[in-house]
């Protein structure tokens, strides 16, 4: 089966994509994993994205194309796939519609994780990590011992600027900037489907894997 995931910050795709994906059987493939094993791996495309990342510009659609092209033509890719963080414009699902089509397949469903702008600021602002060990705590989900004390290392814990509500808001508009065409592009397509994304991590995965069940049939 091949599956994209999309959902704004905050959705839990990264969580649901590793669990979708081990359903499944098949490869989670992440744009900041490719990134990753591209650059430690020192190939072509990693060197010149490097030179990009360095610089702090972002690195063009070009290169993430490259390398996404060069993931999905590995073998464990050939029987399906689950993608996070590609497409994430209109532009790119066309392209991936175009090399899918070269590989002679397509996608057969894109997952939009629903959840509400509000709850995703509840989730993200309430978020405090650790200066020393890192560890990341949450003052309603997982809250340390001590207010503002890391309980694994006893260091100082703060609230990163991405943590912020104004910044929190601020990549929603983004998000919604960039992606509601694209979730208009997949329903176009006939192939969106929305899925609950409040609740137990276990529900939010038990949903998804309904709604991959009836596109399997």
């Amino acid at each position: 089966m091949r599956v994209v995931l999309v959902g704004p910050p905050g959705a839990g795709k990264g969580t649901q994509a590793q669990f979708i994906a081990s359903h499944l059987s098949i490869p989670k493939i992440s744009t900041g994993d490719i990134f990753r094993a591209n650059v430690s791996g020192g190939t072509e495309l990693g060197r010149l994205a490097k030179e990009y990342m360095d610089r702090g510009d972002l690195v063009p659609d070009e290169v993430t194309v490259a390398m996404v092209r060069d993931r999905l033509s590995e073998d464990d890719a050939k029987e399906g796939f689950l993608l996070d963080g590609f497409p994430r414009n209109v532009p790119q699902a066309e392209v991936l519609k175009k090399m899918l089509a070269e590989f002679g397949t397509s996608l057969d469903v894109v997952l939009n994780l629903v959840v509400e702008d509000d709850e995703v600021v509840r989730r993200l602002a309430g978020r405090r990590t650790c200066r020393s060990c890192g560890k990341v705590w949450h003052l309603v989900f997982d809250p340390p011992a001590t207010e503002g004390v890391c309980d694994a290392c006893g260091g100082e814990l703060f609230q990163r600027d991405d943590d912020r509500e104004e910044t929190i808001r601020r990549r929603l508009e983004v998000y919604q900037e960039q992606t509601a065409p694209l979730i208009s592009f997949y329903a176009d397509e006939g192939i969106l489907q929305g899925v609950d994304a409040t609740g137990p991590v276990e529900e939010i995965t038990q949903r998804a894997m309904s709604a991959l069940r009836r596109f399997a049939d």
